[in-house]
């Protein structure tokens, strides 16, 4: 059975919740030294459209830890959509490799390779979706909130139309989480998004929140995420119209508190232009005067940030999407 893995709502609620308790044994395992590879022989292709620091280690170490072998495809690696169209490619490789992993631009690309391959395919990120983000998010809420993950709270601050806060939407009205999702006017989710959100929230009990108002969406959220506000491969004229738009929505001591809890944690899918000491950090501060753009480096670095742990969780959650696909 080919198990692909194309959007947020692919795995459904229950097979949601089985992979993250899978994910939760090979990292108790891992940690314990008493992991047992089971995907010896196997062959992995990482295909690459953007770059990726979390993504491609992940992959990487999770297949080697299990004993398969991959071979990466950067940007300039293939001649995938250039020479070559997505389905010949994928005709290709899956006749050389058991699953592929896709990092790039269109969802249709992804989607185009799953149905051609003939063996799972896993969307690494397109500019619609990050699901194997959301795996490593909600078992990083596991990890630190005590109770169902249905009582969870969680509120997400910044641009409402880019890939994480879609996945977050969806993903918590899938699970029946309370989800909100706080952005200005111009910046918010596609309302057919939205709708699709609240149908699946009346399935799954999920309270669905999307608003301008950042403070009532903070009220009580045991987490609060945030994401960069340009994206690779957006121009660079973008900061101009967006910082004026998400500066009151960057995540700052003040917002934290706000939530009214001492336990409220940080999240950040990474990477985070939270200082200076990267290029774009100091764009950022010689351009607009900021210290960090969405996240304050102060939160940032704070004890309630759990962005590593949340990282680290990149690696075990997609270890077990590997392991159900191709390990039976």
């Amino acid at each position: 059975m080919i198990r692909s893995l194309l959007t947020v709502t692919d795995l459904g609620r229950e097979g949601f919740h089985k992979l993250l308790d899978l994910a939760a044994e090979l990292k108790e395992a891992k940690r314990d030294g008493r992991e047992r590879p089971v995907l010896t022989g196997r062959n992995i292709a990482l295909v690459f459209g953007k770059d990726s620091t979390r993504t491609r280690c992940a992959f990487e170490v999770a297949a080697y830890d299990q004993g398969a072998h991959v071979t990466y495809l950067g940007p300039s690696g293939s001649h995938l959509g250039r020479e070559e169209s997505v389905a010949d490619t994928a005709r290709v490789l899956g006749a050389m490799f058991d699953g592929i992993e896709f990092r790039g631009f269109g969802q249709e690309t992804v989607e185009e390779l799953a149905r051609h391959a003939g063996v799972p395919v896993w969307n690494g990120l397109t500019d619609q979706w990050h699901p194997t983000q959301m795996l490593a998010d909600v078992l990083t809420m596991r990890e630190h909130h005590p109770g169902a993950v249905e009582s969870i709270g969680y509120c997400f601050t910044g641009d409402g139309r880019g890939n994480i806060a879609r996945s977050l939407l969806m993903t918590g009205a899938m699970l029946g989480m309370d989800v909100r999702i706080a952005a200005p006017a111009a910046l918010s989710p596609p309302q057919s998004l939205v709708e699709e959100a609240r149908r699946l929230a009346r399935a799954s009990g999920a309270q669905v929140t999307v608003t301008e108002d950042l403070p009532s969406a903070l009220d009580g959220a045991a987490f609060v995420y945030t994401d960069v506000w340009v994206s690779m491969g957006e121009a660079d004229a973008e900061w101009d119209r967006r910082v004026p738009l998400l500066t009151p929505y960057r995540v700052t001591a003040e917002v934290m508190a706000a939530t009214g809890r001492r336990d409220t944690r940080f999240l950040h899918c990474l990477p985070a232009v939270h200082d200076t000491t990267t290029q774009a950090g100091r764009r950022v501060h010689e351009r607009y005067g900021l210290e960090g753009a969405e996240v304050s480096d102060e939160v940032f670095t704070s004890p309630a940030s759990v962005v590593f742990q949340q990282a680290e969780n990149r690696l075990h959650t997609i270890k077990a999407l590997m392991v159900a696909a191709l390990g039976g």
